[in-house]
This record gives C-alpha cells, structure tokens and sequence, in this order.
C-alpha cells in the first residue's frame, strides 16, 4: 500500500516539475554585429539589417536556439539573476555552443523603448543583437 503511494507521489511531482518548465518563441525583426579587431579593440555595430527567423528559448532542455540559415545551437549553463536598472530589465544566461567555451546571453527589456526587446549573444570576438519581438503561434492568434 505505501508503495503505492510513493509510485502516486512521484507522479504528481514529475507532473508539477515538468508543468513548471517553459518554452518561449521571439521572432526577429532585425540584426547587427560587432566584432573585434586585430588589435581585441571593439568596432562599430553594423547597421541594422531586417531579419525574421525564430529564436526558441527552452527551459525544458535547458537551451536556446536560433534558426537562421545555419542553426545555433546554445545550451544553458546557468541562469543568472534578473538585472534591473530605470532603462532595462536584463535577463542574462550562462551558455555554451559546440565549442564549450562559456558566454552570456542576455534578453534585455528596453523600459524608454516602449518595451522594446532585444537578445544579445556575447561571445569572445563578437556580439550579435537580434531585435525581438514575442511569437505567436497561428493558433494563438
């Protein structure tokens, strides 16, 4: 009798835990890139290019995707505290790609934007910025 239980409890917890992780969907409506120069100075930002590709972040398996022409793929080490200032509200994330090399990814809230959303990728000799904006689904419309 008590095992089963345990058998109920452990259900109803795997269900709770499982219900609790998100998956959240931005699309892009625009790029830019800085990169460093021989010297490990930073440049300038390019001038923003319009783009739509969907970015997926997945708390369930614990990973970012950008599905550009080539697919990104980060997984999340950690995720940091919530920064918040009277501009922003920052969201950042330890991440790793294919290489292991350790890196931040941030989701920034522009709060004298209106709003506006931007997902920062920050790597050692470059930095991308998508603009982003929430996606919906067809059936969520």
């Amino acid at each position: 009798m008590k095992l089963k239980y345990i058998y109920s409890f452990c259900f109803i917890a795997f269900f709770v835990l499982q219900s609790n992780a998100q998956s959240y969907k931005f699309l892009t409506t625009g790029f830019s890139v800085m990169e460093k120069n021989a010297k490990g100075e930073w440049g300038k930002w390019s001038d923003l290019k319009e783009t739509s590709i969907v970015i997926a972040l997945d708390t369930n398996k614990n990973r970012i995707v950008v599905y550009s022409q080539e697919i990104q793929l980060y997984d999340i080490l950690n995720y940091e505290d919530k920064e918040e200032n009277d501009t922003d509200l920052i969201y950042p994330f330890t991440c790793k790609d294919d290489d292991g090399v350790p890196f931040t990814i941030s989701i920034i809230t522009r709060k004298k934007q209106g709003n506006r959303k931007q997902l920062y990728i920050n790597q050692k000799d470059f930095i991308v910025m998508y603009n982003i904006v929430n996606y919906m689904e067809k059936n969520e419309r």
